[in-house]
Order: structure tokens, then C-alpha cells, then sequence
């Protein structure tokens, strides 16, 4: 009896383990604020090489996301986030209090995209232009979608 409890917990710790690696392997979206002085940390867009100071943590990460899919707008192809519930409440709270600044997109430790917040975001969802080949997009998209598949709790029944 003694063998198969300790059988069982081998496994159950290996299929930790298993998830925890999916996780690293992912692409891991984060969203910073841009700075208005004090502390902050220069980001640089790869394609413009425009260089934006942030705030050093970010506002929203990984975990506040349930879906991000691909948008279809007059300027082009972006990503949609969209955020739980109480990301949501949070995003129109920050949006209020802080427009003319930017939010900037993170992924992996790489800046990838920044918006800037015209007026306040009410619907919990943002669309966000990054500076990668449209055609690299579809596969981004899978990523993120994989990392908020993993990272949301399983739906209550």
C-alpha cells in the first residue's frame, strides 16, 4: 500500500512538473505602463526603434488574460487581449487615470508594440499593433492562447 502512495504522489508531482514547463515554453505577455518620472526602465520597439520609459513592473500580466486573438483592423492585423474580469476593472481604472501615456507590450522580455490610451477602456479588451511580420501573427497568436489556456483556472461546473 505504502508503494502505491508513493507511486501516486511521483506522478502527481511529474504532471506538475510537465505543466510548469508548457508554461515556460509559451510566450509570456506582460503590459506596461509608461512612465511619467521617478524610476523606469528604457523599452525600444524592434522595427521603429522608438525607446519608451516604463514604469519597472508591469501593470498587467500573463495571469490576467483569458484569450488573445487575432483583429482585423483599417490599418492592419493586430492582437486582442482579452482580459478577466478583474484585469477588466482594472485596465478602465488605470485608462482613466492616465491618458496620453502608453501601455507597452512585453513578450518574453522583448518589447513588441505599445498603445497609446486616447480614452478610457471600458470594454475589457485591447487591441494592440505589434511591430512583427504579419505573417509571424497566426503562430504568436497559438502561443498566447496556449499560455492562457494553462495559466486560467479550470471553469466551475
Amino acid at each position: 500500500m505504502r508503494t502505491l502512495a508513493v507511486g501516486l504522489l511521483v506522478l502527481g508531482l511529474a504532471g506538475c512538473q510537465s505543466g510548469a514547463h508548457k508554461v515556460v515554453s509559451s510566450e509570456r505577455a506582460r503590459f506596461y505602463i509608461e512612465a511619467s518620472d521617478g524610476q523606469s526602465e528604457l523599452l525600444t520597439l524592434p522595427r521603429s526603434g522608438v525607446q519608451i520609459s516604463v514604469m519597472p513592473k508591469p501593470v498587467f500580466t500573463e495571469y490576467d488574460f483569458v484569450n488573445v486573438e487575432m483583429a482585423q483592423s483599417e490599418e492592419g492585423k493586430c492582437l486582442e487581449f482579452q482580459f478577466t474580469p478583474a484585469a477588466a476593472r482594472d485596465l478602465y481604472k488605470l485608462t482613466v487615470a492616465n491618458p496620453g501615456r502608453r501601455l507597452v507590450l512585453v513578450l518574453g522580455d522583448v518589447a513588441f508594440g505599445a498603445r497609446r490610451i486616447v480614452r478610457p477602456v471600458d470594454t475589457g479588451t485591447l487591441f494592440v499593433f505589434v511591430e512583427v511580420p504579419e505573417t509571424t501573427l497566426p503562430a504568436l497568436v497559438v502561443s498566447l492562447k496556449e499560455t492562457c489556456a494553462l495559466l486560467q483556472p479550470p471553469a466551475s461546473k
